[in-house]
């Protein structure tokens, strides 16, 4: 029989889990594991509760587990740990970042600028083989430049500060039945403020064209590309990749703005799973 392997992409909003046995695949989705807001027990109960009953009858030999929050060495143990309890026959695990993910998802074997543009940001250097220049990410309180979180946070800023126009500001009160003191009860005093944020993102995929609009993703665009891609002498000579759904919704910014900072651009994936699987395969 062949090797059962499963591959897991966690984000913070979700996770996608692939089954590979030979050339089939199955797929599942849960609630995004992010270590930062849950211990080994809390994971090991999602696990429990949202995964493993879609694998009954399947035994799983091999677990690789890309997630937010796991370059750091001791969420990494947390997540570890929650999938060894959930997955103790497997002979080998292992549990490395989303960084990663992106990084083989679209390069495989090859050299580039790998970044991520989800709920969070990121992004690499990859050589082929491993990260070789880690740019540090400070999470959506002091970075997350460019990404959903950040991005829904100007959205509000705009609504809250009263710079909408009348028009903006009806769509979004129209749309999101939100004031001043629930925008700041969630973030200020519920869990998860990054998703919060990030869930206003879809208001500019909605109103594009508008210059307000566009001005918010640009600027916040560029944030990641001045304070990120910039940092990094190899984004001159190497390819420049993305991947995550603020990456794939405004991908016309993303070229835009490589061509302004002359750069070479690269692929643009909304998730990785598929270039894991591949290379996994």
């Amino acid at each position: 029989m062949s090797t059962v392997k499963l591959i897991a992409d966690s984000g913070a909003t979700k996770a996608e889990w692939c089954v590979l046995q030979g050339k089939k695949t199955k797929t599942i989705f849960t609630q995004g594991i992010s270590p930062y807001f849950f211990n080994t027990r809390q994971i090991t109960e999602i696990l429990q509760k949202e995964l493993l009953p879609s694998l009954k009858g399947i035994k799983i030999n091999e677990v690789y587990y890309y997630g937010t929050g796991c370059i750091n060495p001791n969420n990494n143990r947390i997540v570890r740990q929650a999938i060894r309890n959930s997955f103790n026959e497997a002979s080998s695990i292992e549990v490395t970042h989303d960084v990663m993910a992106a990084a083989r998802a679209l390069f495989g074997r090859d050299k580039g600028v790998a970044c991520i543009l989800g709920t969070g940001s990121s992004s690499c250097y990859y050589n082929g083989r491993r990260i070789a220049v880690n740019r540090p990410g400070l999470g959506y309180v002091l970075g997350d430049e460019g990404s959903g979180a950040y991005l829904g946070k100007k959205v509000l800023q705009y609504f809250l500060y009263g710079t909408f126009d009348e028009e903006l500001a009806g769509r979004f009160s129209t749309k999101y039945q939100v004031d001043a003191t629930g925008i700041l009860e969630n973030i200020y005093k519920k869990p998860l403020a990054n998703r919060y944020l990030a869930s206003f993102t879809p208001f500019l995929s909605e109103n594009r064209g508008h210059y307000m609009i566009e001005n918010i993703i640009e600027d916040g665009l560029n944030d990641f590309f001045f304070y990120h891609i910039c940092k990094f002498k190899q984004s001159w000579t190497s390819p420049i990749s993305f991947i995550g759904g603020v990456a794939h919704h405004f991908r016309d910014v993303v070229g835009n703005l490589c061509r302004q900072y002359e750069f070479s651009p690269g692929k643009i994936l909304k998730n990785p799973m598929e270039g894991l699987i591949e290379f996994h395969r």
